[in-house]
């Protein structure tokens, strides 16, 4: 098996698999348009494209029990961070395109996503509760610096009064701290950081275009010495690369100003399972096996297992010691407090010269 070459900047090694709904891939067949890295020096960068998406609605509702909200709103779809594990990776084949190199090089963008927002917040009847950002693709990735669709977004969540819970691994999400420090303040947010590894070698192939793990940590004492309760997630543990770090991260995190932490083991739903293990080849090829072996091990001798209650925690021995090793460094750092509930009796639709202000 030839083991694909990593490509510069990026967590995938590969197009590979082809999206699902496509016509087979081109097969090898030993002409020069495959040895063209030898012939042409390599192919050309991959640079990213935008492309202007316009979406009839903008919040995503979901009834998953394993799941602590029960709506998200989604600024980009795809998510240049790259990191190979991701598992918003399959839904860029319901575009027809590649989970793989396309997901974080072929992005999209909701411009209107405010005013959708402030739209569906000020239908008739509507209930508030704690709305999710970062559940799919990151809110804060590099094209947010020009686009700046999730600031739009907390401002109209700011003038609503709306709860609202953020996922990144960006420390971006530190140049809105003025109005994040505003809905802290009335107990409306709740951020969490996600925190891998501390290797940056590790981190700079895991997740290529993401904040460092110094950049992250800082993030978190920013916001924390800010006052915005601020969260850290050692999530995804991958088995034999970054496991080992699990009580360092927590400890670096708390270290930091961290109110709170989890942890979930990695799990590769459809597409991501076969580009992870191409990533595992390029970058492991020494641990691939046992990682791999840790992995079904959590999820009942196979790649991954969707079922609700086991996709996000995993089974088996290996998936006990993780957790009991993440409970018990918590509980020895302050981390393990029950997370508050945001407030949903502020919410309130305002006038327009209330938007206005924001």
């Amino acid at each position: 098996m030839q083991i694909p070459l990593p490509v510069r900047g990026r967590g995938a090694p590969t197009n590979a698999p082809s999206a699902r709904f496509d016509e087979p891939g081109r097969e090898t067949d030993l002409d020069w348009l495959d040895d063209q890295t030898t012939v042409d020096d390599g192919p050309p960068p991959l640079r990213t494209t935008v492309t202007i998406e316009t979406p009839r609605t903008i919040i995503t509702r979901n009834t998953s029990p394993d799941i602590p909200f029960d709506r998200s709103v989604n600024a980009y779809r795809g998510c240049e961070h790259g990191c190979i594990y991701c598992f918003a990776r399959p839904t860029h084949a319901y575009l027809g395109l590649s989970p793989g190199l396309d997901f974080e090089s072929r992005l999209f963008v909701k411009p209107t996503a405010p005013a959708l927002l402030r739209k569906e917040l000020s239908r008739k009847g509507y209930m508030p509760a704690v709305l999710a950002m970062g559940t799919n693709t990151d809110p804060y990735q590099p094209i947010e610096a020009t686009h700046r669709i999730t600031r739009g977004m907390l401002e109209v969540l700011r003038a609503f009064n709306h709860p609202v819970s953020i996922t990144t691994k960006s420390d971006r999400v530190v140049a809105d701290l003025a109005i994040l420090t505003s809905l802290a303040a009335d107990g409306l947010v709740a951020v969490v950081i996600s925190v891998t590894s501390l290797d940056r070698t590790i981190a700079r192939t895991l997740e290529p275009r993401a904040a460092t793990p110094t950049r992250r940590l800082a993030a978190i004492a920013a916001l924390s010495a800010a006052g915005v309760p601020t969260y850290v997630s050692v999530s995804p543990i991958v088995p034999a690369i970054t496991d080992h770090e699990i009580e360092a991260i927590l400890e670096a995190a708390a270290a930091a100003g961290a109110v709170g932490a989890f942890a979930r083991p990695v799990r590769l739903p459809n597409e991501v399972a076969p580009l992870f293990r191409q990533w595992l080849d390029t970058h492991h090829p020494g641990r691939a096996g046992h990682t791999m072996s840790l992995i079904q091990s959590m999820r009942e001798g196979r790649d991954n297992n969707a079922e609700f209650g086991k996709r996000m925690r995993g089974t088996g021995p290996y998936a006990a010691l993780l957790h009991r090793r993440v409970a018990l460094a918590k509980a020895r750092l302050g981390l393990d407090a029950p997370r508050p509930a945001l407030r949903t009796d502020l919410f309130d639709v305002p006038g327009p010269k209330q938007l206005g202000l924001f």
